[in-house]
């Protein structure tokens, strides 16, 4: 059996994925119709605003990513794992192939369902996938969630802890990098290159003159960067441990 193959046994042999993946897709479809049923009352309901409770199903999703790790940790089972795969760096990479394919199938369907429910519930809004914006505002969900879900193995590879893992995940996209954009000398020139920022400007658009990641995909793709360069520093941390 292929180390891809097993991670995909582990990871969906026990209901806590499934779980937490059906609370990610119905929170972000649910929270994203709600949020653009009140954009509606007092201004147009565009594309982008279909998705703007993605970021709620994006943590949920991290902490699962998270847990594929550091559950192995806690229990002790990630010995097995690498005696099995005496490769930790493949080892490691086929848990992130599964854990990201996961988790961006399940980012893209909450996606959808939001921009969809919007679509055939909220009357007037012209919400047509007319164009590679519309679509990158949309189908882009998936593909920051499987990077999300990338950050998030690395993350409980260097914490093995789940706690601070978790800890970690959640208050990263959720406060720490808007609280740094808020710093007066720092945040304008730091904020864009932080990469859940940078997320978030490829999915709604870097405004014109943004500078350096000026463009939505050198944003998307400095984000994508990053959590490969993330991953390659767990990895190289993974194997000088003992375990």
């Amino acid at each position: 059996m292929g180390p891809i193959a097993a991670e995909r046994i582990k990871l969906t042999s026990t209901r806590a994925p499934w779980w937490s993946a059906a609370a990610a897709l119905l929170t972000t479809a649910g929270t994203g119709l709600l949020f653009a049923a009140t954009v509606a009352a007092t201004e147009p309901v565009t594309v982008g605003a279909t998705q703007a409770a993605r970021v709620v199903g994006m943590t949920v999703l991290m902490v699962v990513a998270v847990l594929a790790v550091t559950t192995e940790y806690a229990t002790g089972t990630i010995g097995t794992t690498f005696l099995a795969v005496p490769d930790r760096g493949a080892a490691l990479r086929a848990k992130a192939v599964v854990v990201a394919a996961l988790v961006g199938l399940v980012g893209l369907a909450g996606a959808l369902g939001s921009w969809a429910a919007s679509a055939l519930l909220l009357p007037g809004p012209d919400l047509a996938l007319d164009g590679l914006d519309e679509w990158r505002q949309v189908a882009g969900v998936g593909l920051v969630d499987a990077g999300a879900a990338v950050v998030a193995v690395a993350v409980g590879v260097l914490v093995r802890r789940t706690a601070g893992a978790v800890a970690l995940v959640l208050v990263w996209p959720l406060a720490a990098e808007s609280l740094v954009g808020l710093v007066p000398a720092v945040g304008p020139a730091v904020g864009p290159f932080l990469p859940f920022q940078a997320a978030d400007r490829f999915l709604a658009g870097a405004p014109a003159g943004g500078g350096l990641l000026g463009s939505p995909w050198l944003a998307g793709a400095w984000f994508a960067l990053f959590a490969a360069a993330l991953f390659a520093v767990a990895v190289g941390v993974a194997r000088r441990r003992d375990l």
